[in-house]
This record gives C-alpha cells, structure tokens and sequence, in this order.
C-alpha cells in the first residue's frame, strides 16, 4: 500500500487489509505492507487522526512511516497505490519488465485495476475526511480480498459464491 507520506492512508490501508485478510483464513499467505512516496515523513508515526479513526472501528495501529524503495518491486507480487498521482510516481520508479498488473491502484467499487477511484487524501482536514478514507479503504480492501481468496483458495471461493469465473 502506498501513498504520499506513509502517515495517512497507506497505514490505514495495510492494517484493514491484515486483518481482512485473517478473517479470510489468507493471513499466514499473505504479507501487507505500506510505505510513502515522499521521505518528509519518515521515522513518524502514522497521523493522529488515521489512529484515531481506525480505533473507532476496532482496528489497531502500530507504525512508522518509511519512504518505497524501488528494489521492493522485486520484492512484491502487488503494489497497490491510493490515487493516482501516487501511482504515476510509482510507475516512473518501476522497472521496464515488472509483470503486467503487479502495479497498480486499490480499486473503490469494481473499478477497472488499471484506472480504479482515488481514495482522497485527509492530510489537513478533519475527523471525517479519515472517515470517509477509511470508508473507501474498507471497501477496496473487501474487494482486493474477494480477488485474492478466488486467485489463493479457488475451492473456497467457489463455495462461498465469491468466485463469477462460471
């Protein structure tokens, strides 16, 4: 997960998609985490308000905001940015053969994987401006799961109706 700063939305995202994916059996397959664009925040933890609205729906944060470094795409089956000028940023960092769809955003509500819906940063604004991130983050990750459990436990998908492959 990754975003401008690593103190906003990019930690919200990767503590909501950990626990998504434990409520999905996936939690010992699959590895999240996050980190910034930018280093202006590096060492920080993440903003108060991004705690505060995670705690508030029973989530728990503990983090350090890091810079992404470009060697993690080696690293990585997935790079997921929160909007777009992130991604645009991660693009120019990527290298020519990193695989088709290894890169790209957290998709809002079905969105094509290859444009998907910004989730708006609330660096600056108030309490519900993290809401409605967290809103956005929370569906996303509901989707990015349903994708993960069909691609990880097909037999699973396919008996709770997750899996449309026919």
């Amino acid at each position: 997960m990754v975003c401008a700063g690593n103190i906003c939305r990019s930690p919200m995202a990767e503590v909501v998609l950990r626990a998504k994916l434990a409520r999905a059996g996936l939690g010992d397959r699959v590895t999240v985490d996050s980190a910034g664009t930018g280093n202006w925040h590096a060492g920080q933890p993440a903003h108060v308000r991004s705690t505060a609205a995670l705690r508030r729906r029973g989530y728990h944060l503990d983090h350090s905001a890091r810079q992404f470094a470009p060697g993690w795409f080696g690293e990585r089956d997935l790079v997921l940015a929160l909007d777009a000028a992130n991604l645009s940023d991660l693009v120019r960092l990527a290298p020519r053969d990193l695989p088709a769809g290894r890169l790209r955003m957290l998709c809002v509500d079905g969105q094509d994987p290859g444009g998907g819906t910004d989730v708006p940063d609330p660096y600056g604004l108030d309490d519900s401006a993290y809401d409605h991130a967290l809103d956005l983050i929370e569906r996303a990750c509901d989707e990015l799961v349903a994708e993960l459990v069909a691609e990880l436990q097909p037999d699973a998908a396919t008996a709770a109706g997750t899996d449309d492959r026919g």
